[in-house]
């Protein structure tokens, strides 16, 4: 392997972009969410940061009248978005850039609800918060989820893929604390169920992985790629007792 992190890359987004989604959730998860968001405008502001190709994005465009702000830092997962949204008839009432989440150029106070799902442990979830509470409104809503331990003593490939992925990863109290330090409100907080999990993740990722060893059958490399890739549903498959993915909601005082 002459070039094994750009190959990696490569393959990685062969996997993902098709999917779905690019994390755990569902359009179930995404409504109990959004009935904990009170006060919210008729007509809210929405921030969706770290949107992927945008699965909770569309879902927050049928599931609120606001408008949507779209931001994600891989510009080809944004342009699927684009053509996701063109396609639903969204373009005008739904953004999607390219962008940092950690230096976005969104005027203080422009937001009603921000949205996250699964992509604050790449700025870290204290720095996360402190944006966020910038950005939104007098009363406005986060709504994000987070990676958390939920069983102490993880097996090692447990424990040694989320050294590698989230060395940092907390317990849901943890994730509490910080919300705390912050100065926001918690309005509730729940795990995302298994079926979260599988039904527009895992098992997309898993359909797709199969074709994509066709096309790649004469390709050691991109196979042993796709091999390592899958191993993370199996790990789930196997170990999801011992971490989880929550749902936090909270309010700006």
């Amino acid at each position: 392997m002459t070039d094994t992190p750009s190959r990696f890359w490569k393959i990685f987004f062969e996997v993902y972009e098709a999917l779905p989604r690019q994390g755990p959730g569902s359009r179930a998860c995404a409504e109990k969410a959004l009935s904990l968001c009170k006060g919210l405008p008729p007509n809210p502001a929405i921030l969706d940061l770290g949107c992927g190709t945008g699965g909770q994005t569309l879902h927050l465009a049928e599931l609120t009248c606001g408008s949507i702000l779209a931001v994600d830092h891989h510009g080809p997962s944004i342009e699927r978005l684009k053509a996701k949204l063109a396609e639903h008839g969204l373009s005008q009432r739904v953004r999607a850039v390219t962008g940092d989440m950690s230096r976005l150029e969104q005027p203080p106070e422009s937001f009603d609800l921000i949205w996250s799902e699964g992509a604050f442990y790449n700025i870290g979830i204290d720095n996360a918060l402190r944006i966020c509470q910038g950005l939104l409104r007098p009363g406005g809503c986060l709504a994000f989820t987070e990676a958390v331990w939920r069983k102490e003593n993880p097996p090692p490939e447990v424990k040694t893929s989320f050294e590698l992925e989230y060395p940092t990863m907390g317990w849901v109290k943890d994730v509490l604390t910080a919300i705390h330090k912050c100065g926001f409100e918690l309005l509730g907080h729940f795990t995302l169920p298994d079926e979260a999990w599988w039904s527009d993740f895992y098992t997309p990722m898993q359909r797709r992985l199969e074709v994509l060893r066709a096309t790649h059958a004469n390709d050691g490399e991109a196979l042993s790629i796709l091999d390592q890739i899958a191993q993370e549903p199996e790990m789930h498959h196997r170990f999801s007792a011992f971490y989880a993915y929550e749902f936090f909601v909270v309010r700006r005082q």
